[in-house]
């Protein structure tokens, strides 16, 4: 039963995806041409390969940072292995149990604590969606110049409360170590108590904070310019500095677990958002998509590299152990 049950969330997940790109061809006037997505030229497909291959040591620096804050370091190959792998599962299969879970799993296995895999894991994530609107905030100048008038204050206020709801967060996830005593016999606290306490030694000591934070706008930066790339050689006026101020908003609507690999919501997203600086419904998605299966292609070696692997569990044997991070004591 609980196995159906997985299964119907995931058929959901792509009847959504297939149910908006559907909405956005048939409903919002898009004429795409599906020529279109061949003139790009080779030489910009490669400069988006090796930007997207320089994204995976920002993400492996990243993840390594919030590693060395928590005390649960691993070898830098290591990092890299476990991150190829995730970025396969999240990617390229639909499944179950996402690439985040194996990463957990997998460093489990490699030598770290159960909490400490857990934990190192869903911070990094953390740091990723709250370094959005500290890019944005840094982009908001040149931002504001493309923009509407009238849209520059809706604009700020946007921003604002994004930056207002990630300090809140972060403050929250800080204080969970400190739990009253009154409720620290209940069930998983324990796990929400280490979990405040890795928060407090990444989010808490400057150099630290710093590290992942850095590694983390450097990596929207760098997602960004892929997509300016990818415009670029289809002859398409966006420019580095929209990228840089509305994609990674875009990313942060992909981490809306209602589709498969943000299929739909990223196209609905990039509209939406670069529809603010003039760039057309029929151009964004094309971009889109060519940002997509750009995703899909250079995930693949992280198959090969799990195919290479020693151990290769179950989605069961992943789901059983992430669970187990989440309700009880960890090894």
């Amino acid at each position: 039963m609980a196995r159906m049950r997985k299964w119907i969330a995931l058929a959901l997940k792509g009847a959504v995806s297939v149910g908006l790109i559907w909405y956005l061809i048939d409903h919002t006037d898009l004429r795409v041409d599906p020529a279109r997505f061949l003139t790009i030229s080779p030489l910009y497909i490669g400069l988006a390969v090796l930007i997207s291959a320089l994204q995976f040591a920002i993400c492996v620096w990243r993840w390594q940072a919030v590693l060395r804050a928590i005390g649960q370091p691993l070898p830098i190959g290591t990092v890299l292995r476990l991150f190829l792998i995730g970025t396969f599962f999240n990617q390229t299969l639909p499944s179950s149990v996402g690439g985040d879970a194996f990463r957990i799993y997998l460093a489990h296995k490699a030598g770290q604590t159960l909490s400490g895999a857990f934990n190192g894991v869903m911070l990094e994530r953390v740091a990723i969606v709250a370094a959005i609107p500290l890019l944005a905030g840094i982009m908001l100048p040149w931002l504001a110049v493309r923009l509407q008038p009238d849209m520059v204050p809706w604009a700020v206020a946007a921003i604002a409360v994004m930056a207002l709801a990630s300090a809140l967060g972060i403050a929250v996830l800080t204080l969970l170590e400190r739990l009253p005593a009154a409720v620290r016999h209940w069930r998983g606290a324990s796990v929400v108590t280490r979990l405040g306490g890795d928060a407090r030694r990444l989010f808490l000591v400057p150099r630290h904070a710093a590290a992942v934070f850095a590694w983390s706008v450097v990596g929207h930066a760098n997602v960004s310019l892929t997509v300016f790339v990818l415009a670029a050689g289809l002859g398409i006026d966006i420019g580095l500095t929209d990228c840089l101020a509305l994609f990674p908003l875009v990313l942060l609507a992909t981490t809306i677990p209602v589709s498969i690999g943000g299929w739909g919501v990223r196209e609905g997203a990039m509209i939406a958002a670069f529809g603010l600086v003039g760039v057309s419904g029929e151009d964004t998605f094309i971009v889109s998509v060519l940002f997509g299966l750009l995703v899909i292609a250079i995930s693949l070696p992280g198959g090969l590299v799990w195919l290479l692997s020693r151990q290769r569990p179950s989605a069961e044997a992943v789901e059983s152990e992430v669970l187990r991070a989440t309700e009880g004591p960890a090894s």
